[in-house]
């Protein structure tokens, strides 16, 4: 692939030109705003801002980065303007340090092998996507991330699976961590604790979940149940950091691979999450890089929530058509039916009211026996209307509604 100097004599890949349109199925293409940015952003589009101290050029961020063990890159997923910057950034950090590895929070440990072939070049796309169980494990447009799974495979970058089932974290967050038997636990080690400032930040997020064993009246960090909510956010944090950092300690040879995680910025901020698990597994030097949408607060743009921030659009949902019909719930067959792990929050499945625990026994009518039977029955759901829902909530029959809006002209 030829390389090509910007105006400033920066090198890059040719791909990131083409990359930047983020080329997305034609049905489902973005309108870009016409609007001017607001000179007075904190963050204009297209600049780099170190958090606390102001501008700075991208070959200066380029430059730290690529001499980090392990460069984090944020995103808020359904936004195409941050995948568009991730893939720009990896092509950057490419042409400097060409021995790369990426692992992706997208994929569970155990579809590494779909990770492999794809790299190989021995799936097609679709055949990957099955391959990588991604409308179960992820279950968002997958051309979304195809651009970056594609520069991977261009370059013969080795990519890696961060996640673990979501499973794990729910046993974890139910028993502790050592009351998951040590066979279970996919090789983690008992995360660090966490900070008290993260502690601080993950108690407005615990407060919008509607979890069923959440304590009434106002919510401290005593709550048992926030306590287990945080031990399974820890252990999401531990179990990409040990990914990564097996990335970094796993070469024989003198130099070791520049290691970059994808993941949600959630993970990344203030360094509390994953870099706090990569500085208790030995590896000190990481650098946290995050997109950061135009109408975001100037108050959250304070030092130390990363090395660096990029100004881009923020996610405009009116202007994407859908590829297919989305509930909102991760799920695992059992129970009689489909066991609710997750709600996302502001999801069709948050608003019918469906809670974590739940069983979903039946669908439109008709039994649910296979992962596959959930996704097809939503995919199927015409926009504008109603999908009833059979559940078991605490050994009680219940019917929900799921309303599925129309598509907006």
């Amino acid at each position: 692939m030829a390389n090509f100097l910007d105006h400033q004599g920066n090198r890059f890949l040719g791909l990131a030109v083409l990359a930047l349109g983020l080329v997305l199925n034609p049905a489902h293409a973005v309108v870009t705003p016409s609007k001017k940015p607001d000179s007075n952003q904190c963050v204009p589009l297209g600049d780099w801002v170190t958090p606390g101290f102001g501008k700075i050029p991208q070959q200066q961020v380029i430059a730290r980065a690529a001499k980090a063990e392990v460069v984090l890159l944020g995103e808020t997923h359904v936004n195409v303007d941050h995948h568009r910057w991730q893939l720009q950034t990896l092509a950057a950090l490419h042409a400097q340090r060409p021995d790369m590895v990426i692992g992706f929070e997208m994929f569970p440990r155990r579809v590494q092998a779909a990770l492999d072939r794809w790299v190989a070049g021995e799936l097609t796309e679709q055949e990957f996507l099955r391959a990588s169980d991604w409308n179960h494990v992820w279950n968002t447009d997958p051309n979304l991330y195809l651009p970056l799974f594609h520069f991977a495979r261009m370059n013969r970058i080795p990519m890696l699976a961060l996640n673990i089932e979501t499973k794990l974290r729910r046993q974890v967050a139910e028993k502790g961590f050592y009351g998951v038997p040590v066979e279970d636990r996919e090789g983690l080690t008992r995360p660090a604790e966490p900070s008290q400032a993260y502690m601080d930040y993950l108690l407005p997020i615990y407060k919008q979940h509607d979890r069923r064993d959440k304590q009434g009246g106002e919510i401290s960090q005593h709550d048992p149940d926030f306590r287990k909510f945080i031990d399974g956010q820890l252990l999401w944090d531990r179990a990409m950091a040990q990914v990564l950092q097996q990335a970094v300690n796993g070469s024989v040879a003198t130099g070791k691979p520049l290691v970059v995680g994808v993941m949600g910025s959630g993970h990344v901020l203030h360094g509390f999450g994953v870099p706090h698990q990569l500085h208790d597994l030995g590896v000190k030097h990481v650098s946290a890089l995050l997109p950061w949408d135009s109408d975001k607060s100037c108050k959250q743009l304070v030092a130390g929530v990363a090395d660096a921030v990029f100004g881009v659009l923020p996610h405009i949902p009116e202007l994407i058509r859908p590829q297919f019909q989305r509930l909102g719930i991760r799920y695992e067959m059992g129970r009689g039916g489909a066991v609710v792990l997750q709600v996302e929050k502001n999801s069709i499945a948050e608003a019918a009211k469906l809670m974590e625990s739940d069983v979903i026994v039946e669908m439109a009518g008709l039994s649910l026996q296979t992962t596959e039977d959930v996704i097809n029955i939503v995919r199927r759901q015409a926009p504008g209307t109603w999908l009833p829902i059979k559940i078991k909530r605490d050994n009680q029959d219940m019917e929900i509604i799921a309303k599925f809006p129309p598509l907006k002209s």
